[in-house]
Protein backbone atom coordinates (compact mmCIF):
# COMPACT_ATOMS: atom_id res chain seq x y z
CA UNK A 1 0.00 0.00 0.00
CA UNK A 2 2.62 2.27 0.72
CA UNK A 3 3.95 2.26 -2.76
CA UNK A 4 0.95 2.40 -4.17
CA UNK A 5 0.28 5.19 -1.67
CA UNK A 6 3.27 7.38 -3.38
CA UNK A 7 2.25 7.12 -6.56
CA UNK A 8 -1.18 8.10 -6.09
CA UNK A 9 0.13 11.23 -4.11
CA UNK A 10 2.60 12.29 -6.93
CA UNK A 11 0.27 12.17 -9.62
CA UNK A 12 -2.62 13.96 -8.02
CA UNK A 13 0.61 16.66 -7.29
CA UNK A 14 1.32 16.56 -10.82
CA UNK A 15 -2.29 16.88 -12.12
CA UNK A 16 -2.74 19.75 -9.63
CA UNK A 17 0.36 21.80 -10.37
CA UNK A 18 -0.35 21.84 -13.83
CA UNK A 19 -4.03 22.92 -13.68
CA UNK A 20 -3.33 25.33 -11.22
CA UNK A 21 -0.82 26.93 -13.40
CA UNK A 22 -2.57 26.28 -16.78
CA UNK A 23 -5.43 28.47 -14.71
CA UNK A 24 -3.45 31.24 -13.50
CA UNK A 25 -2.14 31.91 -16.90
CA UNK A 26 -4.92 31.69 -18.91
CA UNK A 27 -6.75 34.01 -16.51
CA UNK A 28 -7.31 37.05 -17.20
CA UNK A 29 -5.62 39.81 -14.89
CA UNK A 30 -4.01 37.11 -12.57
CA UNK A 31 -1.59 37.44 -10.51
CA UNK A 32 0.41 35.12 -12.16
CA UNK A 33 1.09 38.03 -15.01
CA UNK A 34 3.16 40.05 -13.06
CA UNK A 35 5.19 37.68 -10.80
CA UNK A 36 8.56 38.35 -11.99
CA UNK A 37 10.93 35.39 -11.59
CA UNK A 38 14.11 37.23 -9.49
CA UNK A 39 17.20 35.17 -10.41
CA UNK A 40 20.34 37.54 -9.29
CA UNK A 41 19.44 40.41 -7.05
CA UNK A 42 22.54 42.26 -4.52
CA UNK A 43 22.02 44.27 -1.38
CA UNK A 44 23.02 48.30 -1.31
CA UNK A 45 25.99 48.53 1.17
CA UNK A 46 28.70 50.87 2.29
CA UNK A 47 31.23 51.12 0.26
CA UNK A 48 34.38 52.66 -1.32
CA UNK A 49 34.24 53.75 -4.62
CA UNK A 50 37.26 55.92 -6.33
CA UNK A 51 37.13 57.33 -9.56
CA UNK A 52 40.74 57.06 -11.50
CA UNK A 53 42.59 57.95 -14.49
CA UNK A 54 43.93 54.79 -16.34
CA UNK A 55 47.75 55.09 -17.88
CA UNK A 56 51.02 54.25 -17.99
CA UNK A 57 54.32 55.74 -17.17
CA UNK A 58 58.00 55.39 -16.61
CA UNK A 59 60.59 55.28 -13.95
CA UNK A 60 63.30 58.13 -14.37
CA UNK A 61 65.09 60.06 -11.73
CA UNK A 62 63.15 63.04 -10.04
CA UNK A 63 65.84 65.90 -11.37
CA UNK A 64 69.01 66.58 -13.51
CA UNK A 65 71.59 68.53 -12.72
CA UNK A 66 73.67 70.63 -15.23
CA UNK A 67 77.46 71.49 -14.74
CA UNK A 68 78.82 74.39 -16.82
CA UNK A 69 82.57 75.79 -17.82
CA UNK A 70 83.63 78.76 -18.73
CA UNK A 71 86.16 78.54 -21.50
CA UNK A 72 86.87 81.46 -22.40
CA UNK A 73 88.00 82.53 -19.00
CA UNK A 74 89.27 79.60 -17.37
CA UNK A 75 91.87 76.84 -18.32
CA UNK A 76 90.25 73.09 -18.11
CA UNK A 77 92.53 70.16 -16.42
CA UNK A 78 90.96 67.06 -15.81
CA UNK A 79 87.93 65.22 -14.95
CA UNK A 80 87.76 63.78 -11.76
CA UNK A 81 84.59 61.40 -12.03
CA UNK A 82 83.59 58.74 -14.87
CA UNK A 83 79.89 58.10 -16.27
CA UNK A 84 78.02 56.28 -13.89
CA UNK A 85 79.82 57.02 -10.53
CA UNK A 86 77.82 58.35 -7.48
CA UNK A 87 78.32 60.96 -6.25
CA UNK A 88 77.36 62.80 -3.07
CA UNK A 89 76.99 66.70 -2.46
CA UNK A 90 80.08 68.41 -2.43
CA UNK A 91 82.29 65.57 -4.14
CA UNK A 92 85.10 66.78 -6.75
CA UNK A 93 83.80 67.21 -10.56
CA UNK A 94 86.94 68.35 -12.48
CA UNK A 95 90.15 70.88 -11.91
CA UNK A 96 90.68 73.85 -14.05
CA UNK A 97 92.46 77.25 -13.78
CA UNK A 98 91.59 80.76 -14.30
CA UNK A 99 93.80 83.23 -16.08
CA UNK A 100 91.45 86.21 -14.54
CA UNK A 101 94.39 84.72 -10.98
CA UNK A 102 97.16 85.84 -13.15
CA UNK A 103 95.28 89.38 -13.34
CA UNK A 104 94.38 89.70 -10.10
CA UNK A 105 98.06 87.69 -8.73
CA UNK A 106 99.95 90.94 -10.64
CA UNK A 107 97.87 93.99 -9.22
CA UNK A 108 97.67 92.65 -5.53
CA UNK A 109 101.78 91.87 -6.14
CA UNK A 110 101.91 95.60 -7.18
CA UNK A 111 100.24 96.73 -4.11
CA UNK A 112 102.46 94.78 -1.88
CA UNK A 113 106.00 96.20 -3.51
CA UNK A 114 104.35 99.78 -2.92
CA UNK A 115 103.53 98.99 0.62
CA UNK A 116 106.89 97.80 1.20
CA UNK A 117 108.26 100.68 -0.13
CA UNK A 118 106.39 103.12 1.79
CA UNK A 119 107.39 101.01 5.11
CA UNK A 120 111.00 101.79 3.78
CA UNK A 121 110.24 105.17 3.30
CA UNK A 122 109.02 105.33 6.56
CA UNK A 123 112.04 103.97 8.25
CA UNK A 124 114.60 106.32 6.97
CA UNK A 125 112.29 109.70 7.91
CA UNK A 126 112.47 108.13 11.88
CA UNK A 127 115.86 107.50 11.28
CA UNK A 128 116.27 111.15 10.28
CA UNK A 129 113.86 112.28 13.25
CA UNK A 130 116.00 110.03 15.70
CA UNK A 131 119.14 112.06 14.38
CA UNK A 132 117.97 115.34 14.79
CA UNK A 133 116.56 115.07 18.54
CA UNK A 134 120.05 113.30 19.39
CA UNK A 135 121.79 116.63 18.26
CA UNK A 136 119.72 118.85 19.86
CA UNK A 137 119.99 116.97 22.73
CA UNK A 138 123.90 117.64 22.50
CA UNK A 139 123.99 120.86 21.15
CA UNK A 140 120.72 122.50 20.28
CA UNK A 141 122.60 125.06 18.45
CA UNK A 142 124.78 123.06 16.01
CA UNK A 143 121.89 120.63 15.87
CA UNK A 144 121.52 119.76 11.93
CA UNK A 145 118.06 118.89 10.43
CA UNK A 146 117.13 117.19 7.35
CA UNK A 147 115.04 119.07 5.21
CA UNK A 148 112.50 116.49 4.77
CA UNK A 149 112.05 116.30 8.60
CA UNK A 150 112.14 120.48 8.77
CA UNK A 151 109.30 120.50 6.14
CA UNK A 152 106.76 117.95 8.08
CA UNK A 153 107.27 119.32 11.81
CA UNK A 154 104.41 122.06 12.13
CA UNK A 155 106.36 124.03 14.39
CA UNK A 156 109.35 126.87 13.20
CA UNK A 157 112.49 125.43 14.29
CA UNK A 158 114.06 129.29 14.53
CA UNK A 159 111.68 130.60 17.06
CA UNK A 160 110.78 127.33 19.11
CA UNK A 161 112.69 126.10 22.12
CA UNK A 162 114.47 122.59 21.86
CA UNK A 163 111.81 121.24 24.48
CA UNK A 164 108.84 121.82 21.99
CA UNK A 165 110.76 120.96 19.06
CA UNK A 166 112.06 117.53 20.77
CA UNK A 167 108.11 116.82 22.01
CA UNK A 168 106.88 117.28 18.27
CA UNK A 169 109.82 114.66 17.05
CA UNK A 170 108.02 112.09 19.71
CA UNK A 171 104.80 112.78 18.05
CA UNK A 172 106.33 112.47 14.58
CA UNK A 173 108.16 109.23 15.16
CA UNK A 174 104.89 107.71 17.46
CA UNK A 175 102.21 109.16 14.43
CA UNK A 176 105.39 107.19 11.40
CA UNK A 177 105.10 103.95 13.67
CA UNK A 178 101.64 103.97 13.50
CA UNK A 179 101.71 104.59 9.90
CA UNK A 180 104.01 101.84 9.05
CA UNK A 181 102.32 99.09 11.49
CA UNK A 182 99.37 99.61 9.44
CA UNK A 183 101.48 99.37 6.15
CA UNK A 184 102.99 95.77 7.87
CA UNK A 185 99.47 94.85 8.30
CA UNK A 186 98.28 95.44 4.82
CA UNK A 187 101.32 93.01 3.85
CA UNK A 188 100.43 90.63 5.46
CA UNK A 189 97.34 90.00 3.99
CA UNK A 190 98.09 90.49 0.44
CA UNK A 191 100.66 87.41 1.19
CA UNK A 192 97.92 85.41 2.67
CA UNK A 193 95.53 86.80 -0.67
CA UNK A 194 98.95 85.89 -2.78
CA UNK A 195 99.65 82.14 -1.67
CA UNK A 196 95.73 81.62 -1.71
CA UNK A 197 95.76 82.48 -5.35
CA UNK A 198 98.94 80.18 -5.20
CA UNK A 199 96.74 77.54 -4.39
CA UNK A 200 93.99 78.13 -6.61
CA UNK A 201 96.17 78.24 -9.98
CA UNK A 202 97.57 75.30 -9.39
CA UNK A 203 93.72 73.40 -9.40
CA UNK A 204 90.45 74.87 -9.05
CA UNK A 205 87.95 71.96 -8.28
CA UNK A 206 84.15 72.03 -8.91
CA UNK A 207 82.47 70.09 -6.97
CA UNK A 208 78.47 68.77 -7.13
CA UNK A 209 75.44 70.55 -5.68
CA UNK A 210 73.39 67.35 -4.59
CA UNK A 211 73.47 63.59 -4.30
CA UNK A 212 73.27 61.44 -7.72
CA UNK A 213 74.73 59.95 -10.19
CA UNK A 214 76.86 61.24 -13.32
CA UNK A 215 74.65 60.76 -16.13
CA UNK A 216 76.97 62.11 -18.96
CA UNK A 217 80.46 63.68 -19.79
CA UNK A 218 80.96 65.96 -22.47
CA UNK A 219 84.92 65.20 -23.20
CA UNK A 220 84.77 67.95 -25.85
CA UNK A 221 83.69 70.54 -23.55
CA UNK A 222 80.65 71.74 -24.58
CA UNK A 223 77.84 72.65 -22.13
CA UNK A 224 76.70 71.18 -19.99
CA UNK A 225 80.05 69.73 -19.31
CA UNK A 226 78.50 67.41 -16.96
CA UNK A 227 74.72 66.05 -16.07
CA UNK A 228 74.28 64.29 -13.05
CA UNK A 229 70.48 62.73 -12.33
CA UNK A 230 69.11 62.01 -8.55
CA UNK A 231 69.16 59.15 -6.96
CA UNK A 232 65.60 59.35 -6.08
CA UNK A 233 62.97 58.27 -8.84
CA UNK A 234 59.80 59.64 -9.56
CA UNK A 235 57.11 58.41 -12.55
CA UNK A 236 56.66 60.49 -15.89
CA UNK A 237 54.20 60.18 -18.34
CA UNK A 238 51.72 61.57 -20.55
CA UNK A 239 47.84 62.95 -20.29
CA UNK A 240 45.18 62.71 -22.93
CA UNK A 241 43.07 65.88 -23.17
CA UNK A 242 40.37 64.82 -21.76
CA UNK A 243 42.62 63.19 -18.90
CA UNK A 244 44.01 66.90 -18.35
CA UNK A 245 40.07 68.02 -17.49
CA UNK A 246 40.20 65.56 -14.12
CA UNK A 247 43.96 65.78 -13.47
CA UNK A 248 45.68 68.00 -10.76
CA UNK A 249 49.03 68.35 -9.02
CA UNK A 250 49.13 66.56 -5.23
CA UNK A 251 45.83 63.95 -6.53
CA UNK A 252 47.43 60.25 -5.40
CA UNK A 253 48.82 57.77 -7.70
CA UNK A 254 49.32 53.96 -7.18
CA UNK A 255 51.47 52.02 -9.82
CA UNK A 256 52.24 48.29 -10.50
CA UNK A 257 54.02 46.18 -12.53
CA UNK A 258 55.16 42.54 -12.95
CA UNK A 259 58.48 43.55 -11.98
CA UNK A 260 57.94 45.19 -9.02
CA UNK A 261 57.07 43.33 -5.45
CA UNK A 262 54.37 45.51 -4.31
CA UNK A 263 52.07 48.58 -6.01
CA UNK A 264 53.92 51.81 -5.43
CA UNK A 265 52.17 54.89 -4.02
CA UNK A 266 53.03 58.66 -4.22
CA UNK A 267 51.68 62.02 -5.59
CA UNK A 268 51.31 64.05 -8.95
CA UNK A 269 54.02 66.40 -8.59
CA UNK A 270 54.18 68.83 -11.70
CA UNK A 271 51.89 69.00 -14.91
CA UNK A 272 53.00 70.77 -17.99
CA UNK A 273 50.22 72.99 -19.07
CA UNK A 274 51.86 72.87 -22.74
CA UNK A 275 51.84 69.78 -24.97
CA UNK A 276 55.29 67.43 -25.31
CA UNK A 277 54.92 68.38 -29.12
CA UNK A 278 53.82 70.87 -30.88
CA UNK A 279 49.66 71.31 -31.14
CA UNK A 280 48.66 70.04 -34.38
CA UNK A 281 44.96 68.81 -35.48
CA UNK A 282 45.96 65.50 -36.88
CA UNK A 283 47.04 64.34 -33.46
CA UNK A 284 45.92 64.09 -30.04
CA UNK A 285 48.02 66.80 -27.51
CA UNK A 286 49.43 64.37 -24.66
CA UNK A 287 50.82 66.66 -21.57
CA UNK A 288 53.48 65.33 -19.60
CA UNK A 289 53.43 64.66 -15.93
CA UNK A 290 55.63 63.32 -13.25
CA UNK A 291 54.45 62.12 -10.30
CA UNK A 292 56.36 61.56 -6.88
CA UNK A 293 57.07 58.20 -5.17
CA UNK A 294 56.31 57.95 -1.51
CA UNK A 295 59.58 56.47 0.29
CA UNK A 296 58.98 53.78 2.50
CA UNK A 297 62.24 53.71 4.58
CA UNK A 298 64.47 50.94 4.81
CA UNK A 299 62.21 48.44 2.59
CA UNK A 300 62.33 50.86 -0.21
CA UNK A 301 61.96 49.06 -3.26
CA UNK A 302 64.73 49.92 -5.65
CA UNK A 303 63.79 51.02 -9.13
CA UNK A 304 65.49 50.66 -12.50
CA UNK A 305 65.48 53.36 -14.64
CA UNK A 306 63.30 53.21 -17.78
CA UNK A 307 60.95 50.50 -16.12
CA UNK A 308 57.18 50.78 -17.58
CA UNK A 309 54.36 50.77 -14.78
CA UNK A 310 50.56 50.81 -15.39
CA UNK A 311 49.60 53.91 -13.15
CA UNK A 312 46.38 55.00 -11.61
CA UNK A 313 45.42 58.63 -10.97
CA UNK A 314 42.93 58.96 -8.06
CA UNK A 315 40.59 61.69 -8.95
CA UNK A 316 37.92 61.65 -6.46
CA UNK A 317 37.18 58.92 -3.67
CA UNK A 318 34.39 58.03 -1.24
CA UNK A 319 34.56 56.08 1.35
CA UNK A 320 31.74 54.07 3.91
CA UNK A 321 28.66 55.63 1.07
CA UNK A 322 25.73 53.50 0.14
CA UNK A 323 26.81 51.80 -3.34
CA UNK A 324 25.04 49.04 -5.65
CA UNK A 325 26.10 47.79 -9.21
CA UNK A 326 25.84 50.03 -11.61
CA UNK A 327 23.60 47.09 -13.81
CA UNK A 328 21.25 47.69 -10.68
CA UNK A 329 20.15 51.59 -12.14
CA UNK A 330 17.41 51.82 -14.85
CA UNK A 331 16.85 54.55 -17.05
CA UNK A 332 13.66 55.66 -18.25
CA UNK A 333 13.17 59.78 -17.55
CA UNK A 334 14.42 59.63 -14.28
CA UNK A 335 17.16 56.98 -12.48
CA UNK A 336 15.49 54.57 -10.30
CA UNK A 337 15.68 51.09 -9.17
CA UNK A 338 13.46 48.03 -8.14
CA UNK A 339 13.72 46.86 -4.68
CA UNK A 340 12.80 43.43 -3.68
CA UNK A 341 10.29 43.77 0.09
CA UNK A 342 10.06 41.56 3.09
CA UNK A 343 6.48 41.26 1.86
CA UNK A 344 7.19 39.73 -1.27
CA UNK A 345 6.83 42.56 -3.72
CA UNK A 346 9.06 44.16 -6.01
CA UNK A 347 8.78 48.41 -6.08
CA UNK A 348 10.09 51.10 -7.92
CA UNK A 349 12.22 53.69 -6.07
CA UNK A 350 13.57 56.78 -7.80
CA UNK A 351 17.14 57.58 -7.23
CA UNK A 352 19.45 60.39 -6.91
CA UNK A 353 23.12 59.27 -8.16
CA UNK A 354 26.80 60.08 -6.75
CA UNK A 355 29.92 59.22 -7.87
CA UNK A 356 30.16 56.37 -10.41
CA UNK A 357 33.62 54.40 -10.79
CA UNK A 358 34.46 50.62 -10.81
CA UNK A 359 31.30 48.75 -12.10
CA UNK A 360 29.70 50.91 -8.69
CA UNK A 361 27.12 53.73 -8.23
CA UNK A 362 26.63 55.50 -5.32
CA UNK A 363 23.12 56.25 -3.79
CA UNK A 364 22.77 59.95 -2.62
CA UNK A 365 18.83 59.28 -1.87
CA UNK A 366 17.08 56.08 -2.67
CA UNK A 367 17.10 52.59 -0.64
CA UNK A 368 19.01 52.39 2.51
CA UNK A 369 21.65 50.53 3.69
CA UNK A 370 20.39 46.47 3.66
CA UNK A 371 18.12 46.89 1.10
CA UNK A 372 17.71 44.43 -1.54
CA UNK A 373 17.44 45.26 -5.20
CA UNK A 374 17.14 44.06 -8.46
CA UNK A 375 19.58 43.50 -10.53
CA UNK A 376 17.87 43.05 -13.86
CA UNK A 377 15.27 45.80 -13.67
CA UNK A 378 14.22 45.60 -17.99
CA UNK A 379 12.59 42.49 -17.28
CA UNK A 380 9.65 44.20 -14.66
CA UNK A 381 6.69 44.31 -16.11
CA UNK A 382 5.35 46.77 -14.24
CA UNK A 383 5.30 48.10 -10.39
CA UNK A 384 4.59 46.58 -7.67
CA UNK A 385 4.81 43.37 -9.07
CA UNK A 386 5.02 39.99 -6.93
CA UNK A 387 8.54 38.24 -6.85
CA UNK A 388 9.97 34.44 -6.80
CA UNK A 389 13.00 33.33 -6.36
CA UNK A 390 15.06 30.02 -6.94
CA UNK A 391 14.78 27.25 -4.63
CA UNK A 392 18.31 27.56 -2.38
CA UNK A 393 18.72 23.83 -2.87
CA UNK A 394 22.37 23.92 -0.77
CA UNK A 395 19.47 25.09 2.88
CA UNK A 396 17.03 22.22 2.04
CA UNK A 397 17.70 19.59 5.01
CA UNK A 398 17.35 16.43 3.54
CA UNK A 399 17.39 15.20 7.23
CA UNK A 400 14.01 17.24 7.68
CA UNK A 401 12.51 16.25 4.43
CA UNK A 402 12.96 12.89 6.06
CA UNK A 403 11.03 13.57 9.04
CA UNK A 404 7.60 14.40 7.50
CA UNK A 405 4.97 11.67 6.79
CA UNK A 406 3.64 11.07 2.99
CA UNK A 407 0.86 12.65 4.11
CA UNK A 408 2.71 15.90 5.37
CA UNK A 409 4.94 16.64 2.06
CA UNK A 410 1.76 16.26 -0.04
CA UNK A 411 0.21 19.21 2.49
CA UNK A 412 3.07 21.16 1.61
CA UNK A 413 3.42 20.28 -1.83
CA UNK A 414 -0.28 21.64 -1.72
CA UNK A 415 0.55 24.76 -0.08
CA UNK A 416 3.31 26.00 -1.98
CA UNK A 417 2.06 25.82 -4.84
CA UNK A 418 -1.93 27.27 -3.82
CA UNK A 419 -0.02 29.99 -1.52
CA UNK A 420 -0.51 33.00 -2.59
Amino acid sequence: MSGKWKITAVSIASIVLITVNTYLIEKKGSKAERTVFVENWSMVKKDTITDTIQTNGVIKPVEEYDIYFETKKNDFKKFLVKEGDAVAAGSSLFEYTTTELDALKANLEAEKTAAEGEIVGIDEYIRKLRAFQGGLTRNPDKAVIDESVKNNLDINITTSSSDLIKSNIEQEMYKQELEKNSLNEKVKMLDAKLSSIEEQASAIVTTSEADGVVKNINKNLKNPIISIVSTNMAIEGNFSEEEMKKAKVGMTIKASSSDLKKSLKGTIGRIHSYPAEEPSLKKDNRFPFQALIEPEGEETESLLVGSKVNLAVITNEKAGVPAIPIEAVHYQKRPHVYKLTKKGYVDKHYISKGLKAEGKQELIKGPSVGDVILLEPNRVAKNHSYFITPIQFEKVKIATYKKFTSREKVRYLLLGILEK
